[in-house]
């Protein structure tokens, strides 16, 4: 071989590890399937003895089912307050602080809120009907468009408006209202 030869050889080979190497270090994006679902958001849960009430209200993007799934939270003027991050074996909570994992979503909205809440259903909630995975009934009076659902009641009044109240009134209290946007 030439000199010209090999040196054009060793360059292949080089960019061809390069380009392996490359290839073999990008990670790609997790997948979501499912529509994006995006709004406001307020949970407020009551004062106990042992605890003071608190609330939240943000703006909210909610992707993928109760499986595999993300949900972005963020101020009005779109800094990110905090990224809940799930899929089989793995649930996480990133904030400006850092990165915080749970043994579930419950245990995060634990932490985070002082109550649990329940996530997963909250992809059907907001869509104004029952989740498939628990029995859900009549809703409890007052509320007279909805449902009841794992203590929860669904009020959908106000769905025309792209707008559900869900309330648990176990102690402590725990009110979840949300407005999607409309496409």
């Amino acid at each position: 071989m030439t000199r010209r030869r090999l040196l054009r050889a060793a360059a292949a080979a080089a960019a061809s590890t390069v380009l392996l190497l490359g290839c073999a270090t990008v990670t790609p994006p997790p997948f979501y399937p499912g529509e994006v679902l995006a709004g406001r958001l307020s949970v407020q849960v009551a004062a106990t003895e042992d605890h003071a009430a608190s609330s939240m209200t943000a703006a909210f993007e909610l992707r993928g089912d109760a499986e595999r799934g993300r949900l972005d939270l963020s101020t009005p003027l779109g800094s990110t307050l905090a990224q809940a991050d799930w899929s089989p074996g793995r649930v996480a909570l990133t904030t400006p602080r850092g990165e915080t994992r749970f043994e579930s979503l419950a245990a995060l909205t634990r932490e985070v809120l002082g109550e649990s809440l329940p996530v997963a259903a909250l992809f059907d909630w907001l869509r104004g009907r029952p989740w498939p995975g628990a029995p859900s009934g009549a809703p409890a009076l007052p509320v007279t468009h909805g449902f009841s659902q794992l203590g929860w009641t669904v009020d959908l009044a106000r769905f025309d408006n792209a707008a559900i109240v869900a309330h648990r009134p176990s102690a402590p209290a725990v009110t979840v209202r949300a407005r999607v946007d409309q496409p």
